[in-house]
């Protein structure tokens, strides 16, 4: 094969250096012995619409969005799916071969994927889900939630005017709860869910009363560094399943690298590896 017929595929998003899509990506291709390159890129936003046109010209057959672009692309894309349209923002792109912009999330097929591999007796319709935080990543959550069967999802934000236009938004098996009586949702589910970044290395803590965890429950969170955030922590010691969030990050790249490349990579220890690396 040429260099010329090498797919290239990347992740767009400013800062970039943090992402790990790279070196999962790559792993994946080597592993798989796949021809192909997936190369990170900073763009600023207002470079982003002639990047993105320009960028099938150079070879390119997709490519991965982040912050804080995941929203903007929408407007640029030339087809939307209804699944990145009702979350609002996208994370994967293809680049079709007449020359359209197709825009898809992938973010709550890796949420539910990443349960289900690392939670493997949950069952979305045993009991509410509650969820902390309401901003783009618990729109992703929420779709995936409720299209896996979850009967009623509690939802508390620092900020209640966030969580009250989800509500309205996706209706009555949606509650909105006050961010002091965090601690009393959490204590009522059967699944929790962490979407804000509260426990990340270098953000505040999350400072909701967690002494309503408990075992029975799965307990997730979002923020993936560190891996076993005090959330994550606090529910392994009251006998919660816990699953952390660097697994969700795997299996939401699934489709697009399918898609890109032509064959499904498996989600496996060596990859989690891989992408820590």
């Amino acid at each position: 094969m040429s260099l010329d017929n090498i797919p290239l595929a990347g992740v767009i998003g400013r800062p970039i250096v943090h992402s790990k899509s790279p070196q999962l990506h790559g792993h994946w291709l080597k592993t798989m012995g796949l021809p192909g390159r997936y190369i990170p890129m900073e763009v600023a936003p207002e470079d982003l619409e002639q990047v993105l046109r320009a960028l099938p010209k150079a070879g390119f057959v997709g490519v991965n969005i982040t912050i804080p672009h995941k929203e903007a692309v929408l407007e640029i894309a030339d087809l939307v799916t209804d699944r990145a349209t009702l979350i609002g923002a996208a994370n994967t792109l293809i680049f079709r071969a007449d020359g359209k912009i197709h825009a898809d999330n992938t973010d709550g097929y890796g949420f539910i994927e990443n349960l289900r591999q690392n939670a493997p007796g949950w069952d979305p319709k045993s009991g509410p889900a509650a969820l902390l935080g309401a901003g783009g990543a618990a729109r992703a959550v929420i779709t995936s939630l409720l299209e896996a069967g979850v009967p009623e999802i509690f939802i508390s934000n620092r900020t209640r005017s966030r969580a009250e236009a989800l509500h309205n938004e996706f209706g009555r098996r949606l509650t909105v709860v006050e961010w002091v009586q965090a601690g009393n949702m959490i204590e009522d589910a059967a699944t929790v869910v962490n979407t804000t970044s509260l426990g990340m290395l270098g953000k505040p803590e999350l400072r909701v009363p967690l002494d309503g965890l408990r075992r029975g429950q799965v307990v997730t969170d979002l923020v993936y560094n560190p891996l076993q955030t005090p959330l994550l922590a606090a529910a392994e010691a009251a006998g919660a399943t816990t699953v952390d969030g660097l697994g969700m990050l795997l299996h939401q790249a699934v489709p697009g690298f399918e898609r890109w490349f032509g064959k499904r990579p498996e989600v496996t220890e060596e990859a989690r590896a891989a992408a820590l690396a």
